[in-house]
């Protein structure tokens, strides 16, 4: 697989970069700081790929449904591509309906970052996104860590600077399959959000500025939930969107801290897949837009064949002061952690 990646994109070199730890092998191309393979035992030792891709790079530029991105400069919908940042109003790209989404038409998800370094266990990867690129003030050089450990982690370590106050959200977004990328639908997954609040949506999936409780709504996941008992539901929190595409928000003690925040469970492989972050909030997705891709191992990927759990600051968040401030200023220093961690049970 490692040659068809081997190609110049924008005068830079792209390739395929495997790590190992623990029971996983891990394989990360530096076009849009994606993984590409995740492979990892069931519980009777059987290995197989859980994440969606392409075995090929003319497919990752030819087709984009942000298979294992990194997206940015600010991942998720700003509701009309607006935003006003120290008395400017700004207005970006619309590229998802009425929305802005993941850093607009060449967002960080279609660029080439440079490899700073790379050893058995550890990708670095660098990209200096410019000042007014897709709209976005400030020259944000941004670090994204790879590390695969001992212990059947796979932690992704997001660092930024800026020389002009900017918004930025990052997330990693993989599309996970516990039983194997490309072997149905992810209706048979258990899921668990641990979260007591979620942020309701209006008709464009964008988020209308309110946190609510679970409580007593299909929006409870604080206990596993068979996706197929929920997904399916009459309820237009999630018929918005053909399926789950909504963020909830990640219970934890502080701000930064480290938190448990989801869990996915397939019960033939055992497999489970835990996500533990630093951010604020956690954003499911059902793969409700995937339709008939031909992926990895000629495989047939569709709606709901995939499942992503993508950490991150709250969509739509420069509009609403009320939600964690995703604004980042000359001085300070953007440091968040998502960590996915591998088992069986």
């Amino acid at each position: 697989m490692q040659e068809k990646f081997n190609k110049i994109v924008d005068g830079k070199q792209v390739g395929l970069f495997v790590l190992k730890g623990g029971k996983l092998e891990v394989a990360i191309t530096n076009y849009g700081a994606k993984i590409v393979t995740l492979k990892a035992p069931d519980k009777n030792g059987k290995i197989d790929d859980v994440v969606l891709g392409f075995d090929n790079l003319d497919d990752y530029l030819t087709k984009e449904p942000f298979f294992g991105a990194v997206c940015g400069r600010f991942a998720n919908r700003i509701k009309k591509g607006h935003f006003e940042l120290e008395g400017k109003a700004y207005d970006l790209v619309v590229n998802n309906g009425a929305n802005h989404l993941h850093g607009g038409i060449k967002g960080f998800n279609a660029v080439v970052w440079d490899v700073e370094s790379f050893s058995d266990n550890k990708l670095v990867l660098f990209y200096l996104a410019k000042d007014d690129e897709e709209g976005y003030p400030g020259n944000l050089k941004t670090t994204v860590t790879y590390q695969v450990t001992d212990d059947n982690e796979l932690k992704v370590h997001y660092q930024a600077i800026t020389d002009k106050t900017t918004i930025l959200n990052f997330c990693q977004h993989s599309f996970f399959n516990l039983k194997g990328a490309g072997n149905g639908s992810i209706e048979d997954h258990y899921l668990t959000i641990n979260a007591d609040f979620y942020t309701p949506l209006d008709e464009t999936q964008a988020p209308v500025g309110e946190v609510r409780f679970v409580d007593g709504t299909l929006m409870d996941f604080r206990s596993p939930v068979l996706i197929s008992d929920r997904i399916n539901a009459e309820f237009n929190q999630f018929t918005f969107g053909r399926g789950i595409d909504n963020n909830w928000v990640v219970k934890k003690g502080q701000a930064h801290d480290m938190a448990y925040a989801a869990e996915l469970y397939e019960p033939v492989s055992g497999r489970t897949l835990e996500v533990f972050t630093t951010q604020p909030g956690i954003q499911v997705y059902s793969g409700n837009w995937v339709e008939n891709f031909t992926g990895k191992y000629g495989k047939k990927y569709d709606v709901r064949y995939a499942i992503c759990l993508e950490a991150q600051g709250f969509p739509c968040s420069p509009n609403y002061p009320q939600f964690p401030s995703p604004v980042l200023r000359p001085g300070e220093n953007y440091d968040e952690i998502c960590v996915y961690k591998l088992g069986v049970r």
